[in-house]
């Protein structure tokens, strides 16, 4: 299989006899038919053992059983936004947090460049635009600084891989590539305001963390603050925001623009209702419906309330709302008039197993649904985000990225097979 760093030193070689800057890309991935859509739809915080088998989500468990099931998928790291980033761009990028973007600040010095991992503990402040290459953070078997802090930790992956350093990182994503490629992608969030993604980073829908509460009711008493917004859209969970590429992107192709919500004119479900829809659809539920959970928003979307990672520790209501909400969207897929032509697929995936401590690894539910392969099946092989990312580059014949192009990494081709 395809070594990334030899390709990377031949590439360096061209580019220095033609003077242009090089991307840490290797040959695009073979394995998976040519697809011509594919619904990316994330959920949050749950690991396998809460999800498989749990009477709480009955449509998700027949979509288990009626598509492909990946029994031996596992995410990277910890907290969330580490996962995203992974998802899309095939390393954490020195991003080992959940902070919010250092929104379009030029002056900054991307994690890559410094070397030094943003992190959640000890907090190290928004995290610069993401770009150029350089080190990303190691990924080691155990983490006991960032989401849990000493023993026992929280299993990264599977409490036996790891990743060191890798100092030839690239700061782009398969956004990048796909717009280089002429081929298109939103980032559908749920209640993204109307405004749009740039400078929020977190959002009900109407309200934003940059909200000036006394201009809308001065009399308020008490007055209303930011605290009282219920983070539904977060920017954690829209990774593309946190590239500079995206986010001093032109209006087409690459940019904030192509960040918008459920709703609306440029939304998921016109979109789907009018099959004028990108190649690659990433659908982001907000925080109540993804089974995230949040600490304000009411019984049916609180937190789990133990974090064991078992089903007996998780908010059943919570669990469900994320089960209607996949059945919501997988249902107006599959009506959707670009449904049908082509080759088409439908991924859901969780981002991590969240806060279950040691030894509880980091295995979670990924399940793929196509209109071409028929009959289920289920996967033993060894799977993480960086497959995925290596198995949508290759049906979309885009070269591998970052950790996708690692000799250890595997296109999931029985998970996509004809």
């Amino acid at each position: 299989m395809f070594s990334r760093k030899l390709s990377l030193a031949a590439g360096l070689l061209a580019t220095a006899l033609a003077g242009n800057a090089v991307a840490a890309e290797g040959p695009v991935p073979t394995g998976i038919p040519k697809l011509d859509h594919v619904f990316l739809i994330m959920m949050e915080n749950q690991s396998y053992a809460q999800i498989i088998d749990n009477p709480n989500a009955p449509f998700i468990n027949a979509l288990a059983k009626s598509g492909h099931l990946a029994t031996r998928y596992f995410a990277v790291a910890h907290p969330s936004l580490t996962n995203y980033l992974e998802v899309v761009g095939g390393s954490n990028f020195g991003v080992h947090s959940d902070h919010n973007p250092d929104w379009h600040n030029g002056s900054c010095k991307p994690n890559l460049a410094t070397g030094v991992a943003n992190t959640d503990n000890p907090p190290t402040g928004d995290i610069c635009p993401i770009a150029g290459t350089g080190k990303d953070a190691a990924t080691p078997k155990i983490d006991t600084t960032n989401e849990a802090q000493g023993a026992p930790g929280l299993i990264n992956i599977d409490g036996i891989h790891t990743y060191p350093v890798d100092s030839t990182i690239v700061g782009k994503t398969i956004a990048d590539q796909l717009v280089a490629k002429s081929l298109t992608w939103k980032s559908y969030q749920e209640s993204l305001p109307l405004t749009g993604a740039n400078n929020v980073n977190y959002a009900d829908g109407v309200y934003t963390d940059k909200t000036r509460f006394g201009k809308i009711d001065p009399a308020q008493n008490p007055p209303l603050t930011q605290a009282d917004v219920v983070a539904l859209y977060a920017s954690k969970h829209n990774p593309f925001v946190y590239f500079k590429s995206t986010q001093d992107g032109a209006q087409n192709g690459n940019s904030l623009a192509n960040s918008v919500d459920f709703d609306g004119a440029r939304g998921l479900y016109a979109d789907l209702a009018s099959g004028d829809i990108p190649n690659f659809l990433f659908i982001a539920p907000n925080q109540c419906n993804d089974q995230h959970g949040r600490g304000n928003a009411g019984a049916f979307c609180n937190y789990n309330p133990k974090s064991d990672g078992t089903q007996k520790g998780t908010n059943p209501a919570l669990i469900h709302r994320g089960d209607v909400a996949v059945q919501r969207l997988v249902t107006a897929i599959k009506r959707s008039p670009a449904w049908k032509p082509g080759k088409n697929a439908i991924v859901i995936l969780w981002d991590e197993n969240d806060y279950s401590y040691a030894p509880n690894t980091n295995k979670i539910v990924m399940i793929v649904d196509t209109n071409y392969a028929t009959g289920a099946a289920e996967s033993n092989r060894y799977y993480t985000h960086f497959s995925l990312l290596r198995s949508l580059e290759a049906g979309f014949g885009l070269p591998c990225l970052n950790h996708a192009c690692d000799k250890t990494t595997a296109v999931m081709s029985d998970m996509f097979h004809m």
